[in-house]
Order: structure tokens, then sequence, then C-alpha cells
């Protein structure tokens, strides 16, 4: 559930998703069905699962989300002018922040879910992560480079015209420089996807094979969460950083090529978002 409330909020926080408070009520259900096509919960896992992800949703809604609406009210405060990847950087970090905060909120619950897992629905994890490597081979290495670079293009053009309204030729030129100059590695994202899977089910067979302590899963759980959140030194890493420090510019540079109008647009979606996220905290 923290990784799909992390993909919400950081919708809200760039402007990408336009029904936030029907989404986030709908997470507890939303995100069981996701869980339960990876691991095809018994019925004694089941209702444990649920409540937990209920509590987690409570917890979050009552400390985070206000937290996040002072991001997005920042945010606001800065779109009126122009912004310097330095300013865009500083914002990433702190949404990140608070997608980590989630996290380690979970990782108990996650740890005793861990605990109780069979080799069975460690097999249907296997298979579900094989459906998901031949899925995304689909759609991003058996295209050629100039098709990788439009569905890229694509993405970055609907979720950019979702927060500033319509671009112009020039802002659309700028954005398809902007990806074809793009560091992105298909491939290495997908032996890193890849990678990620083999610890995570070697993590927990160990769990099946030699029944640790809560506190001993837990700590091997977080250790696992932060190498994929800090990965070792590496191409990936370095990847990864090189990636952050070009969103930062990328962003900087397409928000100091809008109009007065397109800002203003910025300026009300975001206070749209801090309605909402405002809203659902009252709701609780």
């Amino acid at each position: 559930m923290a990784r799909i409330i992390g993909v919400l909020l950081l919708a809200a926080a760039l402007g990408a998703c336009s029904a936030i408070r029907l989404a986030y009520n709908n997470l507890p259900t939303v995100s069981y069905w996701w869980l339960d096509g990876y691991l095809d919960f018994d019925s004694e896992q089941a209702p444990k699962v649920r409540d937990e992800l209920a509590q987690l949703l409570d917890w979050h809604r009552q400390n985070e989300l206000p937290r996040i609406a002072s991001l997005l009210q920042e945010a606001q405060a800065l779109a009126p002018g122009e912004v310097t990847p330095a300013q865009v950087c500083t914002m990433a970090d702190r949404i990140r922040e608070r997608l980590l905060a989630v996290t380690d909120h979970a990782e108990t619950a996650g740890a005793q879910l861990a605990l109780s897992l069979t080799a069975a629905q460690l097999q249907q994890l296997e298979r579900k992560y094989a459906k998901n490597n031949a899925t995304y081979r689909k759609e991003w290495l058996d295209r050629t480079p100039a098709q990788v670079q439009e569905k890229r293009y694509d993405q970055f053009l609907g979720r950019t015209e979702d927060f500033y309204g319509r671009l112009s030729t020039e802002q659309r030129e700028l954005l398809r420089q902007q990806v074809a100059q793009s560091v992105f590695d298909p491939k290495l994202a997908d032996a890193e996807r890849r990678q990620r899977q083999q610890e995570a089910l070697a993590l927990l067979r160990g769990f099946v094979a030699d029944k640790p302590t809560p506190a001993e899963a837990r700590a091997a759980l977080h250790a696992y969460i932060q190498r994929v959140a800090e990965p070792p030194p590496g191409r990936w890493r370095d990847q990864q950083q090189a990636l952050l420090e070009e969103g930062c510019r990328n962003t900087a540079a397409l928000h100091n090529g809008t109009t007065a109008s397109q800002r203003a647009q910025a300026v009300r979606r975001l206070q749209a978002y801090q309605d909402d996220l405002r809203q659902l905290v009252a709701a609780r």
C-alpha cells in the first residue's frame, strides 16, 4: 500500500491526477486486490491484510496528509515565478521523505505478513514477477530507441499539459529535446528490477526456511527497503542520480518557459489538490 499511496501523492504534487479524494478513499480496497494479485492471500491472511491497510490509511490521513498539503502550499508559492533546479530537487527530496515515512510505518505489518507467507505463495509471486517482466519487455525493450522516446514524450506531455494547460509548439519542442537527450536506459532499469525481484524472493524464502523472529524479519525487510531507496555504488546508483539531476533541470526549464496564464493554471491546480487533501483530513 505504501507504493500505491506514493504514486497517488506524487501525482498530486506534480499535477498528474484529478480524482485524489476518490482514489485515496478507495486505497484499502484497491491496494488489497493489488497485493492479492501478487500473493493470493488465504482465508486467515485476508482479513488481517484488509485491517492493516485500513489502519495504515487512517494513520496516513491524520499524520501525512497535512504535511503533503503544506508541501503543495510551498509549491504554489513558487509557481508564479521562475524556479531553479536546486529548488525542484529540494521539493523532490521532501516528497521522497514523505513516501519513505509511509514505508517505515508499514514495516511492522509488512514483516508480519512476510512471515506468514507459504512456499506456494512465493511461487505465485515469482509467476507475477515473470508476467510483469514480460509486460515491461513488450512496452520498453522490444521497442526501437525512437519508439521509446516517443512513448516517454507522450507520457511527459500528458502530465505537463494536465498541470499547465496546452503547451505551445515551442514548449513541446523543448520537451521533445529533453526526452531525446535523456540518460534513461530501459535495459539498465530492467536489470535492476530483476535484481530487486530476486533479492525479494531470496529474502522471503529465507523467512519460510529459517523462521526468524518478528524483530529479525523487520530488520531484514528494512535493510532491503533501504537498498532499494539508496542503491549501493554502481551503475544503477549513478543512473538514478543522473536521472534525478536531469529531472530537476528539465522541470525548471519547462516551468521557466511557461506563460503567466500557464503558471496561473498551475497555481489553481495546486490549490485544488490542497483543498482535496484538507477535505480528506477533515473527513477522518
